[in-house]
């Protein structure tokens, strides 16, 4: 035994934990921050800018109109397009898309499906047809609703300068289920404490599936859409935080529709898994580049993109290898006080995860009350004890995300709601 008990195990527990309390400690600066200072304060928009509505649609016909018609009824004195691409449909998802008031095009290529595909497509047709008419681009999915001002507030941060910008992503259905409020709450924490605390220290932010802008410069000067990950919306944030642009963030509000069964979920996040490795493993030379030369975005993005996931489960298989082998030597490898040690970083591994993802449920619940609209009040209660068994799911995810293939698999959307019917908790 090596002085004052350090012995290898010890010294491996110590490095572990060290490592990822100086590696995240950040993030708690950021919900410091938030809780001192409230939301970013966006400058008066000089101008109103010209946009265009960018929606993939895959058998969406009984969400995509009300989509449309929250677009098309924004409070916003400025140009905007509604462009619905109607993907290898097989309802009526064009048809409901045109009436509600949305430019709609039908597109059936089976061979490159997928939302990545489908902004390529979309994105080439709209540069060549209409040419300079719009600023920038919108992308929603078509389960999503936009606030009335939602333009409004996202021009503030375009006529700023940012070239990128995401937005404030809540949801519309968070009673639904533990899967859906857990989802729910996420995201929520993702736009108030990550994005919004992002802003206001002027580093750069990161883009999640949709309720974003984009340049018309940055995708005409890439001459179409090169994101074609099994998570796009990531490895786009990725490449800008590479190449200098800088993401911005604006309070405006939009919802979608989250996954309501365990099933649903894990498919989706093996997906999001899948290309998070994807993106990782492709750029994570040019991030740890921008470290060296000093820009904490790349830092920030290295984190979000890096597989934690798999250390914590590194760690507990390592604890119970060394626990079982310890315990076969009847002493000669290790002694009891070791043993003991590895059962209780064992237990407290999956305890200090339930407490952490436990306090940030509370803190999100308590800062973003008034944004959660629920006809179940008690989900929202409940939410808070299954939100951290939610997220420990990640740990068999990140797993077998490693050896499974996975392909996307577009995720069924039926919660037919308006803007009206969400702010008055009509989402069921």
């Amino acid at each position: 035994m090596l002085k004052a008990g350090l012995t290898p195990i010890v010294i491996f527990n110590g490095v572990l934990w060290l490592f990822f309390t100086f590696a995240y400690f950040y993030q708690f600066a950021y919900i410091i921050r938030v809780i001192m200072h409230g939301d970013v304060k966006l400058p008066k928009a000089k101008k109103n800018h010209s946009y265009a509505f960018v929606i993939a649609a895959h058998n969406e016909e009984p969400v995509i109109a009300n989509l449309v018609r929250s677009i098309l009824t924004q409070d916003y004195d400025g140009l905007i397009d509604c462009f619905v691409v109607a993907d290898a449909c097989t309802d009526a998802t064009a048809k409901e898309a045109k009436g509600a008031g949305a430019i709609t095009w039908e597109r059936n290529d089976l061979a490159r499906k997928g939302k990545s595909w489908v902004l390529d497509y979309a994105f080439d047709r709209i540069l060549n047809e209409y040419g300079d008419k719009y600023e920038a681009f919108f992308i929603m999915d078509a389960d999503n609703i936009i606030s009335p001002n939602y333009v409004a507030t996202m021009n503030q941060a375009f006529d700023a300068g940012y070239l990128v910008c995401t937005s404030y992503r809540n949801s519309k259905n968070f009673d639904s289920s533990w899967i859906s409020s857990a989802y729910a709450t996420w995201f929520l924490r993702e736009a108030k404490f990550l994005n919004n605390a992002r802003m206001m220290l002027g580093t750069s932010c990161a883009i999640s599936g949709s309720g974003w802008l984009v340049s018309a410069g940055i995708v005409r000067g890439m001459h179409g859409w090169r994101f074609h990950t099994l998570t796009e919306d990531i490895q786009f944030s990725t490449f800008c935080c590479a190449h200098g642009i800088r993401i911005g963030y604006a309070p405006a509000e939009f919802f979608d529709e989250q996954p309501l069964t365990f099933k649903a979920s894990w498919i989706q996040r093996m997906r999001w898994t899948k290309g998070f490795y994807q993106v990782f493993f492709s750029y994570n030379g040019n991030l740890i580049h921008g470290i060296r030369s000093g820009q904490f975005a790349s830092y920030d993005m290295l984190m979000t993109i890096a597989p934690g996931m798999i250390l914590t489960l590194l760690s507990a298989f390592v604890n119970a290898t060394y626990l079982i082998i310890g315990s076969l030597s009847h002493g000669f490898i290790a002694t009891n006080a070791e043993l003991a040690m590895c059962v209780g970083s064992l237990i407290m591994t999956f305890v200090s995860m339930y407490i952490v993802f436990f306090v940030l449920a509370i803190i999100t619940t308590v800062s973003e009350r008034k944004h959660i609209h629920a006809k179940r009040k008690w989900r929202i209660l409940t939410n808070l004890f299954t939100f951290p068994i939610f997220m420990m799911t990640y740990i068999p995810i990140t797993v077998v995300a490693l050896f499974k293939r996975v392909e996307w698999v577009p995720t069924k959307h039926d919660i037919a709601v308006s803007f009206d019917d969400v702010m008055g908790e009509g989402a069921k």
